[in-house]
């Protein structure tokens, strides 16, 4: 699978303000996803920025006046408009809002963006006093009346030496958010609950039991989930991952407090995906001050962890429920065994001795096993494409029946 904005006719607009410096390295991402991306700029763009550095990394030409002297007989600001899969503005001022707000129509940009009938993304930037305008406020709630799609601009010190709200946000962000704007809303109505990451079981203060689980997975479903319309629950073990914006992130430590977790936001979801990696055993006691050094060896006492995958198979009724087997041997009868264990709909397997799709990885190769005895292996992927895959696969699940409660 590729990225769902592979191929896309992207434009991405570029105005006139001190962060138009951001949106070189956002045109990078964009195009790192496969997307084809054009380029608009208002003629204050250009005083920050020069038309060069976007027309090199987009490998095309670069919009900045509505009369060209090329002698093209292609009029772009309506071609691009009509070809266009979506359209970013990074960054967006007020002075460009306003003019869109009110169908102003004077440069290239305002033109396009009055001719384009595909998903508009806006993302402000400007001084914080200029963002909390009444005026601006206003425009940009009639401009996500009109149908655009607002993302909000982060708070921090601007380059004026003020500080607050009105920060263009990162590119990494602002992809995301151009992901979930152009994709297929098939999730909208489903709740989804999914738990990501390790746990923890101390020892003693500063020692405790765990496992590599950096959480990539789980935090990829999630925002893939999100991306396609669902509402998101993630409940995560350590991770120093950044909670994904418009997702509901829950931390806790150890398999207890992800069990309470679990099963206090269980009634709301129709899908949950368990991808933790969640310690099978804790200590029996756990020191109240950190151990010292003893004796050559050291014996300690373990007890079973709460199993919360077989507990919630017991109660999911008719929700669809997906598990993970991280293996290091006979991965397929392994996983196999745990999907009629653990009563799950489907399972995903992979071998984790392996570097590229281990622990840690941001690849995988994965083995997805069906309650109904099929299974199918994929190649080497990026974990956010089998993110939309398990996705695929759970939506085929509900929508065909291939599962027992």
């Amino acid at each position: 699978m590729c990225s769902i904005l592979q191929d896309k006719k992207i434009i991405l607009g570029v105005s006139g303000g001190i962060a138009a410096y951001k949106s070189v390295e956002l045109l990078r991402l964009i195009v790192k996803e496969e997307a084809r991306v054009r380029v608009v700029m208002t003629r204050a763009a250009t005083a920050f920025v020069g038309p060069m550095t976007f027309e090199t990394l987009s490998g095309g030409p670069v919009l900045t006046d509505l009369f060209e002297e090329n002698g093209a007989s292609e009029i772009r600001h309506i071609s691009w408009a009509e070809e266009a899969d979506a359209v970013v503005i990074a960054p967006a001022t007020a002075n460009i809002i306003a003019k869109l707000t009110h169908g102003i129509a004077d440069d290239p940009l305002t033109t396009l963006l009055l001719a384009v009938q595909t998903p508009v993304l806006i993302c402000p930037s400007m001084n914080v006093r200029m963002y909390q305008n009444p005026i601006t406020q206003e425009n940009l709630k009639r401009l996500q009346l009109f149908g655009f799609h607002v993302l909000q601009p982060e708070s921090g010190p601007m380059a004026c030496g003020d500080n607050g709200p009105g920060r263009l946000p990162e590119p990494q962000t602002i992809v995301e958010h151009l992901r979930r704007v152009i994709s297929p809303k098939d999730l909208e109505g489903e709740s989804l609950l999914i738990t990501a990451g390790p746990t923890q079981e101390p020892m003693d203060p500063v020692r405790f039991l765990s496992n590599p689980s950096s959480g990539k997975m789980g935090f990829a479903l999630a925002k893939a989930a999100c991306r396609r319309g669902a509402k998101v629950v993630l409940i995560s073990g350590p991770t120093p991952l950044d909670s994904p914006s418009g997702v509901k992130v829950i931390r806790v430590r150890t398999a207890k407090e992800m069990e309470e977790a679990v099963l206090q936001y269980f009634d709301s979801a129709s899908i949950i995906i368990k991808a933790a990696a969640v310690s099978d055993y804790r200590p029996v006691e756990v020191s109240g001050q950190k151990m010292k050094k003893g004796s050559e060896n050291l014996v300690v006492e373990l007890c079973r962890t709460p199993d919360i995958l077989k507990r919630v198979g017991e109660i999911k009724e008719g929700r669809v429920l997906v598990g993970f087997a991280a293996e290091t041997e006979n991965v397929v009868e392994n996983a196999e065994t745990k999907l009629k264990e653990k009563n799950l709909d489907l399972i995903v397997a992979n071998d984790v001795t392996r570097p590229d799709s281990g622990f840690g990885a941001d690849t995988n190769r994965v083995t997805l096993i069906f309650r109904d005895g099929r299974g199918e292996s994929f190649p080497l992927m990026s974990k956010e494409a089998i993110a939309d895959l398990i996705l695929d696969k759970v939506m085929e699940i509900k929508t065909l029946g291939f599962r027992q409660d």
